[in-house]
């Protein structure tokens, strides 16, 4: 009998030969050696490209997790790549270390959230990989290799992100900060408000990031900043709520728009404002239960608000059915050769999809706009690039795929997916 796998949303599935859960590096490195190929590494299965896809072997690092240890001087934490975030939060706040950053999602493996370039949202925050200290990694050939930013920053920075195609990320340092509290503040004002101001208004805090509620002319704003004083309590989560009032008001409505507006503005009304204080482990993440799929092109940064305008009204004009609300981050340049950041402050912006509908054809309406900005797409969600795109769009492509063919000269970890992202014949 067949093995099957499918990723979070369901729209990824595979059947491989076999789906392995090694204990350690040592029985990882045999499979590597010896288990049916192409070899796929998945985290929590958060992606919505085919990155775990494979007929030959998937591999869980769900038994490779866990606290290594600390330098508490230096606030770095060395972990094992199968660590999910949920978890991983709590073992740094047990050591006095925080994330200096976070997505809204703590389900994901950390070894995933480097391999994607996972990020959370601030003009002066990277995404996680910038946190990377050392690497360790079990090649193509089964062999153990070590990387510190010390001696192998290129290296470094040619692997921080890999797709799960470098190697299987085994071990990492992450150079975190020391544990820390955080003020949320969260309001509702005019789209056109938000996108007048954007520059303005997404630097003026340590993070911020607004949630464009389609057919309605309004975002929800979201801050954090730093903060000293004793926190309070957290306001019970009510996206879910949300999201259910939305998906309703567009299946009784969706050829009323000018209803199915008004009623969207009567709910907004009714949100409470939110500000509160707490850890920063308490803060970032919220529990996501309705299942979409989901497309996040990362842009230069002054041109976020000129896609998001085209974005919503390409959606408000053509596709009725959306209602999942767009979300708009930002994220700080970094050195990393893979990374959608690489050398330039971004503006991400991300459209989801309900799982439940076939999401192509609002992801092939939009992804034009997005490259017509200058977009580099998201590693984990969905998009259409294969490797002559990316080598447009990477100025050191060609650098990182002799990297990657020397960590594994055999194309082990490189399944039909991953060969055309990389141009790779098999």
């Amino acid at each position: 009998m067949s093995n099957s796998w499918s990723n979070w949303s369901g729209f990824v599935r595979a059947d491989p030969k076999l789906i392995a859960t090694p204990s350690d590096t040592n029985e990882l490195a045999d499979l590597v050696r010896t288990a049916p190929g192409p070899l796929r590494v998945v985290g929590a299965g958060h992606s919505f490209t085919p990155l775990v896809k494979s007929e030959g072997t998937i591999v869980s690092l769900e038994k490779i997790e866990g606290l290594v240890s600390h330098d508490a001087a230096k606030h770095q934490a060395r972990v094992r790549t199968g660590t999910r975030l949920g978890p991983l939060m709590h073992l740094l706040q047990g050591i006095g270390q925080g994330l200096p950053n976070m997505g809204d999602i703590d389900r994901q493996a950390i070894g995933g959230a480097l391999g994607t370039a996972t990020h959370g949202s601030g003009p002066t925050l990277g995404a996680y990989h910038t946190q990377l200290e050392t690497v360790q990694i079990v090649d193509g050939l089964g062999k153990l290799r070590e990387y510190s930013r010390s001696g192998d920053q290129e290296t470094i920075q040619a692997i921080g992100v890999a797709l799960g195609a470098f190697g299987v990320l085994t071990e990492v340092t992450l150079n975190n900060i020391a544990s820390y509290r955080l003020r949320r503040r969260k309001s509702v004002l005019p789209i056109a408000d938000m996108l007048r101001d954007f520059e303005t208004m997404m630097r003026a805090h340590r993070s911020a990031e607004f949630y464009y509620i389609p057919f309605s002319g309004y975002a929800q704003f979201i801050a954090s900043d730093l903060s000293d004083t004793a926190t309070t309590p957290r306001p019970t989560e009510d996206d879910e709520a949300g999201l259910r009032t939305l998906r309703r008001l567009r299946t009784a409505l969706r050829w009323l728009p000018s209803m199915r507006r008004r009623l969207i503005l009567g709910a907004i009304a009714k949100l409470p404002a939110e500000d509160y204080v707490q850890d920063w482990l308490n803060v970032y993440a919220s529990d996501r239960q309705t299942r979409f799929n989901e497309m996040e092109y990362h842009l230069p940064f002054e041109e976020g608000p000129k896609a998001l305008a085209e974005i919503i009204e390409l959606t408000e004009k053509r596709f009725p059915e959306i209602y999942f609300p767009m979300e708009v981050r930002s994220v700080a340049a970094d050195e990393f050769w893979l990374s959608p950041f690489y050398k330039r402050p971004t503006c991400s912006i991300a459209i989801h999809h309900d799982a439940a509908n076939d999401p192509l054809p609002f992801m092939r309406a939009a992804e034009p706009i997005f490259l017509k900005y200058g977009g580099r797409p998201h590693w984990g969600k969905m998009h259409s690039l294969k490797a002559a795109d990316f080598k447009k769009l990477y100025p050191r492509w060609d650098e990182a795929m002799a990297v990657r063919r020397d960590i594994d000269p055999q194309n082990r970890f490189v399944s039909p997916y991953m060969a055309s992202v990389f141009g790779i014949e098999t």
